[in-house]
């Protein structure tokens, strides 16, 4: 036959045609396994796996790709024959070509390389043989690391370009020079090509590019090249080139945080647009318009460019009042009411970062009261104060626009004082003379701004007269640097703060870039007492230490974007090495200060002035800027000290991290060494990673994938090793050093688990970090001797207990530790049909798979009961979770018999039996997808956001996501047609009378690696449909989804 003889070819064809070393992505045929083979024997490493080990769509991927290059062939023929040809290819595809089992090629070793060098390069982030597109979504890889990850794997790359920026050279220099390094300097390993164009682009960024080995071609003249074009190509000799095409510059915000449309290509997928990008490169290359890069015409070309736009009028300035509700401040807001609610807790302290809108969240908070307050029949007086006139006229403006109430409050400040005094603006320094006047409840709504004031003699004084119906307290900085407590006024309880990620992750602060630079100093050897350095040795090591402050000075040149215009903060030991700090960075030409405990308060601000005037570059401090003190101009900072507290080192980087005019993020240099073995690295990086993205070792090695959009953390190697060397050694010894902290707790005394997880500085989630009874409160008590040791049952079901750390309900916290505190379980007789459900949730998730080996409800649980420890363990945990509740939640009015409760989370087999599935002797469960239910008549839609959150896989990214607050859009499972019955009974289960509930969960799995619950957002209507096997389904909520969980479920960031 005609296609038989012309795969012969392909085959004589293809054999001949050597392997080069580089990255594929090819499924290996038999032609291919016996190229294999041969390398082999030649002794040349390869990566050739099994499909089954490969991502199902990269997989299905090869496969398409090797069919449809196979097809490609069989079908270049006159249209005569290639229906008859296509007609043998559908017989012919019973016969099996491809060795079992089947592999997929992915890499060959470069013999020539260096022996003890890694084998194959790393792949890039975004499988070789896909495209996508990249928008620096929340679930997305920015364009930055999406770069990083293709340079380390090519053998040229080509860049055009509109801008170029230091800031933007400097995030990718370190895999540049890498690749110029390992591929040589030739006149194609790194081509740039930019121009003049609005004398935007940075001739010290060129400069940094030429050094880097770069070939740089400029389009000189800017009335002729107005050069828009931004691509980058990466060419592998393989055939695996990638290209991307897009409206990213090289500069630091187009690359990690700012709103950008970028496409990826792939020439295994789209070879034609591939190869037409490098094609149209090389002809822009040759192009007499493009000349090489000369820096005294680029410079003076540059200067004129900018002199013709400098006279161009000022961006317009948009600021204004907002009386919209951005989804963080209404989740504050629903904070505030489950404090209030729930806890019955009336003074509560709201912590959010300076401009964040905290007088917004005041007034619309007061609305609400003022409601509460008309209803109980009490005038809802209010009382708000702060320490300067212009806070309080914007806060009355805003009050005003949010109540609709033009004439809406009188000021107490300045010379103004108000008529009738029922809703006053005052300032602290008028009611000075007026407090004896008040009476203790004169306003039932007392609001105090910048409450971190509030240990000050003038406000204290003010607090202790006052007794309002609520207080709310507002502040940036709940920590004073005179150490006064502000948290005494709110029971020692921030009611709700917007946490440092969450912050960034909603482009509250500015973005970090944090370099962990390796540093020369040797820290083991010193003295360790009451969990620290001995601090005078540490001083003493580094104070007049010349070789480390040149290594703090070249880490500045390195990875600073513009050292001679930073505005700094150095953290010190002490005050002799703030002091030795300062005097060398002046004798280098850096204008410094030394800022410490001992400086007069005047002196203080006049060197804060200097710094934000710029006439200073660095502040050297102790302990003084940690915390109370706020320079949003702050946009570097050097972490010159060991910082093993968590807190501490938040605090630390909080200094830098507030929005200023003209500041697009903070570089932070932290300086780590070898340090004494009980020095704990983990510590601060769990802190700032909030528990995102998995192992904290993985992250460290994998170079911290999951960080909010625009951060990134760098660690040299050497700095790499130290870091992952001590978490290493921490981890290993994680469960001893609990069990000596409890022994300590224990001396003379039973320590509740709340005590032990504070002295210990953890959140549930530490302690139950693990699926074993050894990594259970009940486990750590019997390991220090303060309970018995358990029974088998107890090793099975402790592995269970970490389950319930995301109960927080009233309805199932209540039941739970109503009965669990008995020591005889519910009589079923004495239980409704919702109870007993609510009863075999809590069986469902300690004996799982077991509770098939029970005939009964009440056979299961009197097993279980006689766990007497974990039953006390269980109480403490639920009460733990009830008193630390922090979202409300809704019932299912339509379903009393489903003991569920709308926007609080379950996990699949709690869902279960919720709705009657699992029965005892009949355990069933399902991890997601679509199940109808026929005895409760619901069907149950069980959505997982991010399917694969290790691994980045374009064609599963996007499937699932909230449109807005009342419309998500789902798919059904890939058999699921408007024809099927399963199809049909969704599309039609309004006019049949099925209820849909819709569950939705971020990832499939927590970061500790276990099964991830889901949050029950109601009800739901079919709004529309289109397509089939998958349908794509628009929903209709009940129920808005709340306000702390819809930045998880959009599409893009927030």
């Amino acid at each position: 036959m005609h296609w038989a003889k012309l795969l012969e070819d392909r085959r004589v064809t293809r054999a001949k045609q050597p392997l080069v070393p580089g990255l594929y992505e090819s499924l290996v045929d038999a032609d291919l396994d016996q190229l294999l083979a041969d390398l082999d024997a030649a002794g040349v490493k390869v990566d050739a796996r099994e499909l089954a080990k490969l991502d199902d769509d990269q997989a299905l991927t090869v496969l398409l790709r090797y069919l449809n290059r196979l097809l490609g062939e069989l079908l270049q023929a006159k249209p005569a024959v290639r229906l008859q040809r296509t007609q043998a290819v559908l017989v012919a595809l019973d016969r099996s070509q491809i060795p079992e089992p089947a592999r997929a090629l992915l890499a060959v070793a470069d013999a020539r390389g260096p022996a003890l060098a890694a084998p194959f390069p790393e792949p890039p982030q975004i499988p070789l043989g896909q495209s996508d597109l990249l928008i620096n979504a929340s679930r997305d890889i920015n364009i930055h690391r999406a770069l990083e990850s293709e340079i380390a794997s090519a053998d040229r790359v080509d860049l055009i370009i509109a801008f170029v920026r230091r800031s933007g050279v400097k995030l990718i220099s370190s895999a540049l020079r890498t690749h110029v390094e390992r591929r040589g300097r030739t006149s194609k390993t790194l081509r740039v090509i930019t121009s003049t164009y609005l004398g935007v682009s940075e001739p010290e960024a060129i400069e940094q590019l030429v050094e880097l080995g770069a070939m740089v071609r400029v389009g000189y003249d800017p009335r002729m090249v107005k050069l828009h074009a931004k691509a980058w190509i990466f060419h592998r000799n393989s055939g695996a080139s990638t290209a991307y095409v897009g409206s990213s510059n090289l500069s630091r915000s187009a690359m990690v945080d700012g709103c950008e449309w970028n496409v990826r290509l792939a020439a295994l997928e789209s070879p034609g647009v591939v190869k037409k990008l490098a094609d149209s490169f090389d002809v822009l290359w040759e192009d007499s318009d493009f000349q090489r890069y000369d820096a005294a015409r680029f410079t003076s070309i540059r200067a004129r460019e900018r002199k013709r736009f400098d006279g161009g009028a000022a961006e317009p300035d948009f600021a204004g009042l907002d009386i919209q509700l951005y989804p963080f401040q209404a989740e504050i807001l629903e904070r505030l009411q489950v404090e209030r609610d729930v806890h019955g807790r009336h003074a509560n302290l709201v912590v959010a970062a300076t401009g964040t809108g905290k007088t917004v969240i005041a007034a619309f908070d007061y609305k609400r009261l003022r409601e509460r307050l008309r209803a109980d029949q009490r005038e809802p007086t209010l009382l708000f104060v702060a320490h300067r006139e212009e806070l309080l006229r914007k806060a009355r403006a805003t009050f005003r626009a949010i109540l609709r109430e033009p004439e809406f409050g009188e000021l107490l400040v300045g010379g103004e004082q108000p008529s009738e005094g029922r809703f006053v603006f005052a300032s602290i320094q008028s009611l000075r003379g007026r407090l004896e006047k008040l009476v203790a409840d004169e306003f039932a709504v007392v609001i105090v701004d910048e409450f971190h004031h509030a240990e000050a003699p003038s406000y204290r004084r003010l607090l202790d007269r006052l007794q309002p119906v609520y207080l709310l307290g507002l502040t940036a900085t709940p920590e004073r640097s005179d150490g006064g407590d502000v948290l005494r006024w709110f029971g020692d309880r921030i009611a709700a703060e917007i946490r440092l990620w969450d912050a960034l992750t909603r482009e509250l602060l500015c973005p970090f870039h944090y370099f962990g630079v390796a540093d020369s100093v040797d820290l083991s050897g010193l003295k360790w007492a009451r969990g620290g350095y001995d601090r005078g040795q540490l001083e003493s090591v580094f104070d007049g230490n010349d070789a480390r402050e040149l290594l703090v000075r070249r880490a500045i040149r390195e990875y600073v974007p513009n050292p001679e215009r930073m505005k700094a903060l150095g953290f010190c030991v002490g005050i002799r090495h703030a002091h030795y700090m300062a005097r060398r960075f002046c004798e280098a030409g850096i204008p410094a200060r030394a800022v410490t405990g001992e400086l007069a308060p005047d002196e203080r601000a006049r060197a804060i002035a200097a710094l934000t005037r710029g006439e200073l570059r660095v502040l050297f401090c102790v302990d003084v800027f940690n915390e109370g003190v706020d320079i949003p101009e702050v946009d570097t900072l050097l972490l010159l000290r060991p910082t093993e507290s968590a807190t501490l080192f938040l605090q630390q980087l909080g200094r830098g991290l507030r929005r200023s005019d003209g500041k697009d993020g903070t570089t932070v240099l932290d300086f780590i060494g070898n340090g004494h073995s009980k020095f704990r690295f983990d510590r601060r990086y769990r802190a700032l990673l909030a528990g995102r993205g998995g192992s904290l070792i993985k992250q460290i090695e994998q170079g911290f994938p999951h960080l909010p959009p625009g951060c990134a953390i760098r660690l040299e190697s050497q700095a790499t090793k130290f870091v992952l060397d001590n978490v290493k050694r921490a981890l290993a010894n994680h469960r001893q050093v609990a069990i000596d902290e409890l022994s300590e707790l224990a001396r003379g005394r039973t320590p509740k688990l709340g005590e032990f997880l504070e002295a210990m500085e953890w959140e549930l989630g530490d302690l139950y970090r693990r699926r074993s009874a050894d990594w259970t409160w009940t486990g750590l008590r019997a390991a220090a001797d303060l309970c018995p040791a358990g029974d088998a049952d107890f090793e099975e079901l402790g592995r269970a207990i970490g389950k319930l750390t995301h109960v927080q309900d009233e309805l199932r916290t209540n039941s739970w530790i109503t009965w669990l505190a008995s020591e005889r379980p519910p009589r079923l007789r004495e239980l409704g049909p919702a109870e007993r459900r609510l009863l075999m949730m809590l069986l469902a998730l300690v004996w799982v798979n077991r509770l098939n080996e029970f005939p009964t409800l009440s056979a299961a649980a009197a097993k279980f009961w006689r766990q007497s420890e974990l039953r006390r363990e269980l109480v403490e945990l639920l009460e733990l979770r009830r008193a630390g509740r922090d979202h409300s939640d809704l019932p299912l009015t339509a379903r009393p018999d489903i003991p569920l409760r709308v926007h609080a989370r379950y996990h699949v087999t709690e869902i279960l039996a919720a709705c009657g599935v699992i029965q005892a002797g009949n355990f069933a469960t399902q991890q997601s997808g679509v199940r109808y239910v026929a005895g409760e008549r619901v069907i149950l839609n069980l959505v997982t956001i991010n399917k694969d959150p290790d691994r980045y896989s374009p064609g599963t990214r996007y499937r699932d996501f909230a449109i807005s607050p009342e419309r998500f859009h789902s798919e059904s499972p890939n058999s699921y047609s408007p024809d099927t019955a399963a199809g049909r009974r969704l599309l039609d289960h309004a006019a049949s009378g099925v209820e849909v509930l819709l569950f939705v969960r971020e990832t499939p799995k927590t970061p500790e690696g276990f099964t991830t619950s889901y949050v029950f957002l109601g009800p739901t209507k079919l709004r529309e449909h289109a397509g089939a096997k998958p349908i794509a389904l628009t929903w209709t909520l009940e129920h808005e989804i709340p306000a702390w969980f819809y930045p998880h479920t959009q599409l893009t960031s927030s």
